[in-house]
């Protein structure tokens, strides 16, 4: 199934590059977008070979000094795979995104002159959603045949191809691969994009007056730039870490169950390990007929038909799981001896569905211009920019709460169904359509970026209309996609945290809140978050002032440039950003890989799973609040553009791009980053789990 996914991704990229790219200088522009978007991935990918090769050798050596452990090279191979195989995903999806811009923006120009907006917004959105789908399509497709060929290896690389647990111990590197490719990509493309767009709306709009992607501006370009190697490459980088995660904490969890039956001479229940690839299968049968539905019968309506294309490959892919467990299922006894029923995957996978489903409509209730949080934003903007900020931020402090309760008790229910199997498989229940929900996330960046090219290339008005309705649209599902990403991140660390319980051999009498180890870890998990989000905070902070500094000097040292007659330097722009991001996301990096294997080795295994609780705790509650206080000051400053309490230019709107420049870095580099630091730690834990049982 993953290779008729790749299949896709093949038609779609090719029916994107066979529409018509618009005149010379929208093809000038899109130009330089990827240009930019290539450097920043070549000198990103390279910082993040380096630890790669660091993480390959210290594997290995472990795998020589203490062969006994199961850890070696296989493990390391596996971790290389698990990087590369994500970062090829956000490559093909990146370079098909910054191509698919400029033919957007043309398809909205064509379709307005031949049917109105509703004709122009019908064929702009077929072209980005199939520029956006090439992303999703990619991360579910690559992930899964990664996850596939690994464990199919797995059986030629040990003595006894029964032994699911030594299996599992090389496996687990792959999912590792993955996690820090994405820690780094979703950091160093959050940090690049947040930086420039920072620079550009302070000293463009609120400075001098202009207007958003201004051809006058520097930093526009590296805006845009920003939204493809952050918004694209780095989401797809993300859920590919979450997908390969929630098949291989399901696997991991499956093994052990499958090694305490032929211990105890119970029949082994080998097809708890291959339920999660047929899960992850029909995910993609749902996915892609999601996608098609998109193409086929999107309306005038492009919120309406990209939800629609979401509920067809959820249901499709319900339907399918429901057949899978009718044919192969049946009851099977946990390592505790408890006993559940044939059924229980099969729930558990629709409370997967329906909470992501939930935590993702909660997000666009917070986030939305059609609903009353943002509106009240936009009205109280009218007081100035210290209002909108400290509304901005209750906002998302209000979205934790029914999201918390509902993966609570998705949880709880998930557990009872079908212990921890049944925790780490709802999680892939929720990402079985991950790549319909990249596909839908993955848009919103092409249609800015259209709209960026229609305003830069000078195109009719009516064009910037139509690719701001498709941006509005692109930036609730954004914000549904990022509820989406940190509720899966809790369901699928959850399922790596008791992973490495088992694997570690930790029972409930190591894990109690009478141990002071396990206090210890408790407090310092919770604080992390925290302190990696002050690195991410401190180094935006730092690109952007580097970027207002540079537009400052252009716009007074470039001759003729305010009226128009010169050209910025919009290279030196991207190469700020550049050069910020990738100073940027070293430490967060190095935070992340090192406290997990520290905390094992000086305060134990039970303080390492304290640590692991206390991060998933507190980083799910600021990453749901960061992502939706971003996207709610984002959206409260479209609204206002779009005509209300005054409109473009006016006092309200100047605060509420205040508001939004705040809110850029939560929404688009902290929220995002947490959810992974929450499940790098998770799977660096599980891999190393052998050194601390």
């Amino acid at each position: 199934m993953s290779l008729v996914g790749l299949g896709v991704v093949v038609w779609l990229a090719k029916d994107v590059i066979s529409r018509d790219p618009g005149n010379e200088r929208m093809q000038e522009i899109s130009s330089m977008v990827q240009e930019g978007a290539r450097a920043f991935l070549k000198r990103e990918y390279t910082w993040v070979s380096i630890f790669v090769v660091v993480i390959f050798i210290l594997i290995s050596i472990v795998g020589v000094v203490k062969p006994d452990l199961g850890l070696g090279w296989q493990t390391a191979v596996a971790f290389a795979f698990g990087a590369i195989m994500s970062a090829i995903a956000g490559y093909i999806g990146m370079s098909i995104a910054t191509r698919a811009n400029c033919r957007t923006a043309q398809a909205a120009a064509t379709g307005h002159k031949e049917g109105g907006k509703e004709g122009g917004l019908k064929k702009a959105l077929g072209v980005a959603v199939s520029g956006g789908a090439v992303m999703g399509m990619s991360v579910s497709g690559l992930a899964l045949l990664g996850c596939v060929v690994v464990y199919y290896l797995t059986g030629k690389m040990v003595a006894n191809p029964e032994d699911y647990v030594s299996r599992m111990i090389i496996t687990n590197g792959y999912a590792m691969g993955a996690s820090l490719m994405a820690l780094f990509a979703r950091s160093g493309g959050g940090i690049f994009t947040k930086g420039a767009d920072m620079g550009a709306d302070l000293v463009g709009k609120v400075e001098a007056g202009i207007p958003e992607d201004d051809p006058r501006n520097p930093a526009v370009i590296a805006d845009n730039v920003g939204d493809n190697v952050g918004d694209v490459a780095g989401l797809g980088a993300d859920l590919f870490e979450s997908y390969v995660e929630s098949v291989i904490a399901s696997m991991a969890i499956a093994a052990s169950i499958v090694l305490y039956a032929t211990t105890t001479g119970a029949e082994a229940p080998l097809f708890l390990l291959s339920i999660p690839f047929g899960i992850a299968a029909v995910g993609m049968v749902g996915s892609i007929l999601g996608v098609f539905y998109v193409k086929k019968f999107g309306s005038s309506n492009p919120q309406s038909a990209l939800m629609m294309g979401t509920y067809v490959a959820g249901i499709v892919a319900i339907i399918l799981t429901a057949v899978i467990v009718a044919v192969y299922g049946n009851s099977w006894t946990n390592t505790m001896g408890q006993t559940y029923t044939k059924w229980a995957p099969f729930w558990v996978n629709v409370i997967g569905v329906v909470s992501g489903m939930v935590v993702g409509f909660i997000s666009e209730y917070y986030t939305s211009s059609k609903f009353k949080p943002v509106k009240k934003l936009a009205e109280n903007s009218q007081s100035g920019p210290a209002i909108t900020v400290t509304d901005g931020l209750a906002v998302g402090m209000d979205s934790t709460a029914i999201p918390v309760i509902v993966l609570a008790l998705a949880i709880l229910l998930s557990y009872w169904l079908a212990g921890f199997y049944g925790v780490a498989l709802a999680a892939l229940g929720m990402l079985a359509t991950t790549g319909m929900v990249v596909s839908v996330d993955a848009y919103g960046p092409i249609a800015d970026n259209a709209g960026g090219i229609a305003e830069m290339a000078e195109l009719d008005p009516h064009v910037r209309e139509i690719t701001d309705n498709l941006d509005s649209v692109g930036n609730t599902t954004a914000a549904i996609g990022k509820g989406f990403a940190i509720g899966s991140a809790a369901f699928a660390a959850l399922g790596l945290v008791s992973a490495f319980l088992v694997s570690a051999k930790i029972d409930e009498a190591h894990v109690s809140l009478i141990n002071v180890n396990v206090i210890a870890g408790l407090l310092i998990g919770g604080m992390l978050p925290y302190f990696f989000s002050a690195k991410l905070f401190r180094a935006v902070s730092n690109a952007a002032y580097k970027m207002i500094e540079e537009v400052r000097r252009q716009f007074k040292e470039i001759p003729g440039l305010m009226e128009g007659k010169a050209k910025p330097d919009s290279a030196r722009c991207v190469s700020i950003s550049t050069q910020g991001a990738i100073q940027g996301m070293l430490l967060p990096g190095l935070i992340a890989i090192l406290v997990p294997p520290v905390i094992g080795f000086t305060l134990g295994a039970p303080a390492l799973a304290g640590l692991l609780i206390g991060t998933l705790i507190s980083g799910l509650m600021l990453g749901i609040f960061a992502a939706n206080s971003g996207g709610a000051m984002d959206n409260a400053k479209k609204y206002i553009e779009e005509g209300h309490f005054g409109g473009k230019g006016s006092a309200t709107h100047k605060a509420a791009v205040v508001g939004d420049t705040v809110g850029d870095p939560l929404k688009d580099t902290v929220g995002p980053s947490i959810n992974i630091l929450i499940k790098l730690m998770a799977v660096i834990s599980l891999v190393l789990a052998p050194l601390f049982t």
